[in-house]
């Protein structure tokens, strides 16, 4: 569409454009640039300083003409999308409200003086607050504008004719309503809204922050948390000490579900609203309107926002594109709101273009409605109404699927009934254990003692009024599922006992209850899953906020991605800036929840111990990373260069064998201009300290991990760093034989990757010096004796770990052929695991071929024991020794190759 037909399509602007015939060739001169704010608004300032009132009445209309009809044109020409045209809009309501507020506080103070604080003694502002689509910055062409009026502290003006703060901006506040709404002969700027204030029409027009906070605690309802989800300041100072008022309000610190009741009630009145007649051609208010797509994105903000501060964007679709990112909106679903988002509001701009009137009403004159089409480029009408009832249908859809209703309170939408009478009275009748043992539970009265302890218990009976009639509905259904849930190998009562844990444990926050009443899958989840691994039932119910992790089983399931990972948390830690605490229970939130991930894979069958290691050792690898980078810029401030520092795992971490509850064994590297004592050594032993309390320190969340660092040089007497230069030193001088064999496992894990590839080259030649292969077997020897003693198994299971012929054996008797022999093979050095090592052991003819992989097999199966013996929760990796003993004449045979004597017992080393 052309300049011309554009504008004949406004009669606004016909009209605009006749009173001011100037305009027509301003517009023709900028058409192809978006508005020049600095330009546009010079005379607005020059009258916002030195004016009088009616001057600037005068030229703040007049901008506000020049901007729609600049607007119109481009966004008619396609020159605009509606990023643009929201902002222009938006914009142009800041600024005027900002010269109006100047001007006439400035007015007002020239009569009273300067509003002062009681509290600080310091000058006070009014702050403006932008609400709905100006908080957004997503205001309409034709936009009323919401907003509420605060300012800090109640005082005094300090001036000849003195009144109290409250009186002073209340005037204040007048003046810039009448300044914006006031209709002329050159019209207005914008219709105002301050309805959204506390109280409402009855309160006062300005609210100091403590009345303000009074009333979000005391009596702010479900639908003023919507509202305030926009709000932003547009004026004055101290915006930090408002949002510290108003977010505690509108989101909570953790996953709202306890929302969801309030939420709903405003979604069933947005559907009873709909269904007048009078709304069906409305666009924002009718069904599959843009309050549809605003409440869907704005739900999902509310009960999520407390937890991932990251959603907490006032804009729609900035907060829509963020929820898809997180997997909270599905692709399909984020493309139909987005794209319906998009098409209703530029149509919402056309239908007011036509006149510079509010309305979201599509016309029903054929005519009409084939220019508005003509507009969005659809040439023919019937096309055009297609396409908007398509939208209007498919945004429908995703607002009804947000609540669909759970249940009805009742526990006849469980499909069984049968719980119910149990859990109100669990007496051990006749019939009522003969019902359980034919559903399944094989000790029916243990479970009715269970369910009559927890009634009686006194946690139960301290809940509040709603947390225990969610209990109440949730106990009957998760007999169900557990009932439905028990038949791999774990009895419906050991997980209907690990599922009233769950529910006991949570039982004090009660959106944990919402949220398994609002997501019906989730119990048969949680059953399988815990019913799976009494290990994963202790670590769910220790760590409720995972819960949320069950919702989405795609998400749960999908494939490990290292660098998405760093990614994700780099973002995570980025929004809580400087604040410490709250960035190392990011860090501890993430780690649970991705160790959960893998945990549900891993209990699904979908990988392999040895690749859940390979995840696990990437996992701790990201929190290291990030952890030292947080603490560096702690310590340095972000404008430090990068530390030349480096994080070394040895053990478990730097052979990438970690399990779920792992200890980390680190060394810290760092390098220096000078070495020894300096003041390089104290920064960087500050830093490693620091790097430790991170790791170690128990928060709200927990221990991110237990680390050892007695691996350092000299052990526990150590340095707690070490600079590159005294460690080649110490590998080569120094260390114990026991502590060449820890270096067999070492690798760099996070840091500078160039301390990194020195710490590899000075591994790689302490390595593959050439030892005394007598002593070399003495000293390892002696080792294992050690170990033996201080895990003795005085039982009659075999310990897969520590007992002759299990994993230990095997270990060593792979860390004595890497270093007896890389000198002479240099690819023994490879950190690969004892597996490929042993492969590689054999390729070089150092134990036969046979015996390698017969060893080998017994190394992986023994850890796909140790690893499923862990998951039952079992203090130690113990099993009957009848079935391994071939793997254990395996390895007791691979003992004998490679140190010539032969492996019967823990004594017979020494």
């Amino acid at each position: 569409m052309d300049l011309d037909r554009a504008l004949a399509f406004s009669r606004y602007a016909e009209r605009a454009l006749t009173a001011a015939p100037s305009l027509r060739g301003e517009l023709e001169a900028t058409l192809d640039s978006p508005f020049d704010w600095a330009g546009g608004t010079a005379a607005l300032d020059a009258c916002a300083a030195g004016a009088d009132a009616r001057t600037l009445a005068a030229s703040l209309r007049a901008l506000r003409r020049r901007v729609f009809l600049h607007t119109l044109a481009r966004d008619l020409t396609r020159r605009a999308d509606l990023a643009e045209v929201v902002a222009t809009i938006s914009t142009l309501a800041e600024r005027t409200l900002d010269a109006a507020s100047r001007f006439h506080a400035r007015a007002l103070a020239g009569i009273h003086g300067t509003p002062v604080g009681h509290e600080t003694g310091t000058p006070q502002q009014l702050i403006v607050i932008g609400m709905g689509k100006l908080g957004g910055r997503e205001l309409n062409v034709s936009s009323d504008i919401d907003l509420v009026f605060a300012y800090p502290e109640d005082g005094e003006t300090d001036g000849p004719k003195p009144i109290s703060n409250r009186e002073f901006f209340d005037r204040l506040g007048q003046r810039l309503v009448a300044a914006m709404s006031r209709v002329d002969a050159d019209g207005y700027v914008f219709r105002v809204d301050v309805r959204l204030r506390p109280h409402g029409e009855s309160g006062p027009l300005t609210v100091s922050f403590a009345a303000l906070e009074q009333y979000l605690v005391t009596q702010g309802r479900a639908w003023e948390r919507y509202a305030w989800l926009k709000a932003r300041p547009l004026t004055g100072q101290r915006h930090d000490e408002l949002a510290a008022l108003i977010t505690p309000f509108v989101y909570r610190k953790y996953l709202d579900y306890d929302a969801y009741d309030g939420l709903r009630d405003i979604h069933r009145q947005i559907r009873e609203q709909e269904r007048r007649k009078d709304y069906a051609t409305d666009i924002k208010l009718g069904a599959g309107g843009i309050r549809e797509i605003e409440f869907v994105v704005q739900a999902l903000q509310i009960v999520r926002g407390g937890r991932d501060p990251a959603l907490r964007s006032p804009g729609t679709l900035p907060a829509l594109t963020r929820l898809a990112q997180r997997g909270l909106v599905a692709p399909h679903a984020a493309g139909v709101l987005r794209e319906g988002y998009v098409f209703l509001r530029e149509l919402e701009h056309r239908l007011q273009y036509r006149d510079d009137r509010q309305t979201q009403r599509v016309p029903v004159e054929t005519s009409e409605r084939a220019l508005l089409g003509e507009t969005m480029a659809f040439g023919d009408v019937g096309v055009f109404d297609d396409r908007l009832r398509q939208h209007r249908h498919l945004i429908a859809q995703q607002f009804n699927a947000l609540f669909d209703a759970p249940d009805d309170g009742s526990v006849a939408s469980t499909g069984d009934r049968r719980y119910a009478g149990l859990w109100e009275n669990p007496q051990d009748s006749g019939e009522t254990l003969a019902e359980l043992a034919a559903a399944g539970f094989d000790e029916p009265a243990a479970l009715v003692a269970t369910l009559s302890q927890v009634r009686k218990s006194r946690r139960y009976l301290q809940l509040p009024a709603l947390s225990r009639e969610r209990f109440d509905r949730l106990v009957p259904r998760l007999l169900d599922v557990a009932a439905r849930n028990g038949s791999a190998g774990v009895s419906p009562n050991a997980v209907a006992r690990r599922l009233l844990g769950l529910l006991e444990a949570v039982s004090g926050r009660s959106a944990y209850l919402a949220l398994l009443i609002e997501h019906p899958p989730l119990l048969p989840r949680l059953a399988e899953l815990m019913g799976a691994s009494a290990w994963a039932a202790d670590y769910l119910t220790r760590r409720p906020l995972l819960l949320d992790e069950l919702l989405d089983a795609r998400v749960l399931l999908a494939e490990p991605d290292w660098q998405g990972w760093r990614s994700e948390l780099d973002h995570l830690l980025a929004v809580h800036g400087s604040d410490a605490e709250a960035a190392m229970d990011a860090l501890r939130h993430f780690q649970h929840a991705q160790t959960f991930r893998l945990l549900a894979q891993d209990l699904a069958g979908q990988m392999t111990v040895e690749r859940l290691a390979d995840h696990l050792s990437a996992l701790a690898d990201t929190l290291l990373g990030a952890t030292l980078t947080r603490c560096w810029v702690q310590l340095q401030g972000r404008a430090a260069p990068p530390p030349c520092f480096a994080i070394i795992g040895y053990g478990k971490l730097g052979g990438k064998e970690l399990g779920y509850a792992s200890d980390l064994d680190l060394v810290f590297l760092y390098e220096s201009a000078e070495d020894a004592d300096d003041e390089g050594q104290e920064l960087y032993a500050r830093l490693a300290q620091r790097i430790n309390t991170w790791l170690t320190s128990a928060t709200g969340a927990g221990r991110l991990y237990e680390t050892d660092l007695r691996l350092r040089p000299d052990g526990a007497a150590g340095l707690f760093v070490s600079s590159v230069a005294a460690f080649e030193r110490y590998q080569m001088t120094q260390a114990w034989t026991w502590e060449h064999q820890a270096l067999t496992r070492a690798r760099f894990v996070a840091g500078d990757p160039q301390i990194g590839d020195r710490f590899e080259k000075t591994r790689e030649t302490v390595l593959r010096l050439a030892r005394d292969p007598a002593r070399l077997a003495t000293d390892v020897l002696e080792m294992r004796a050690r170990m033996s003693a201080g895990h003795a198994n005085r039982t009659q299971l075999f310990d897969l770990k520590h007992d002759t012929g299990g994993m230990v054996d095997i270990e060593f008797a792979v860390q004595f052929l890497v270093l007896a022999h890389s000198h002479a093979h240099p690819e023994l050095t490879r950190n690969v695991g004892n597996i490929a090592l042993l492969h590689l052991a054999a390729d070089a003819k150092l134990v036969p071929l046979a015996l390698a992989q017969e060893a080998a097999g017994a190394y992986r199966e023994y850890r796909r024991l140790q690893h499923r013996i862990r998951l039952t929760g079992a203090p130690h990796a113990r099993v009957e020794p009848a079935p391994q003993t071939g793997r254990r004449d395996s390895v007791r045979a691979l003992w004998n190759a490679v140190f010539g004597m032969p492996r019967e017992r823990p004594h017979a080393i020494g």
